[in-house]
């Protein structure tokens, strides 16, 4: 049989519990991904001498698989005294790789803000902090929630590459399954499935979020 029916229900508690495990990592690690990016955007604006060194940050996070940072923090790590579950070396590989992702975002809806923003805050006398809090930060995040969505959709993909370092996610579950049974169509099948619907379940939330705050930015 290419598909059995009674083996998919079987093995389906066991992916739903592994599921919790994908979400987790994703959630966590888009969590710290756009708090972390928007850290770094911010600090190039308030701190221009910063703004080379963050830049040569970020680019050699982004030109650097994701799969060699968590290889990286997991072994590397210990060499150097930082030793780390699987779970969360490969959580925090997600959050910071992603971050460097997430802060280009943030500039970019930062330096969509008019000029005249920033002068009109001057003029006004207007602390550094509270111009960025209450001028520049409501107008420069509306327009890049849509992005930052992107990549939350994209982290969860990514999760399989935590299997690499034996976190029992959702692929390395259904691996893990194939090798005993030597089935492989269901789990793989199933696993698939349950990406979708996340993801599905993560554009709606991001559209949503997305249309609270543009509606509350026009009031």
């Amino acid at each position: 049989m290419i598909w059995d029916w009674a083996f998919a229900f079987e093995i389906l508690p066991r992916l739903a519990a592994a599921a919790v495990v994908t979400v987790q990592a994703t959630v966590l690690g888009f969590a710290l991904a756009a708090s972390l990016g928007l850290v770094l955007a911010v600090l190039r604006i308030a701190l221009p001498a910063s703004a080379l060194p963050i830049s040569v940050v970020v680019e050699l996070i982004r030109s650097t698989p994701l799969l060699i940072q968590i290889f990286f923090l997991y072994f590397v790590g210990p060499n150097f005294g930082v030793v780390l579950d699987a779970m969360t070396a490969g959580t925090l590989a997600l959050g910071i790789h992603y971050a460097a992702y997430c802060s280009e975002v943030y500039r970019a809806g930062f330096e969509s803000v008019p000029r005249g923003q920033w002068e009109a805050a001057v003029a006004l006398n207007l602390s550094r902090r509270t111009t960025l809090l209450d001028i520049i930060l409501p107008q420069a995040i509306p327009p890049v929630v849509p992005a930052l969505g992107n990549y939350l959709v994209a982290l969860f993909k990514e999760t399989p590459l935590l299997s690499a370092i034996a976190v029992l996610e959702l692929m390395q579950t259904a691996k893990i399954i194939g090798s005993e049974t030597f089935r492989y169509t269901e789990p793989i099948t199933l696993v698939g499935l349950f990406f979708l619907a996340m993801s599905l379940v993560s554009a709606a939330l991001i559209r949503l979020v997305e249309r609270q705050i543009n509606g509350r930015y026009r009031r």
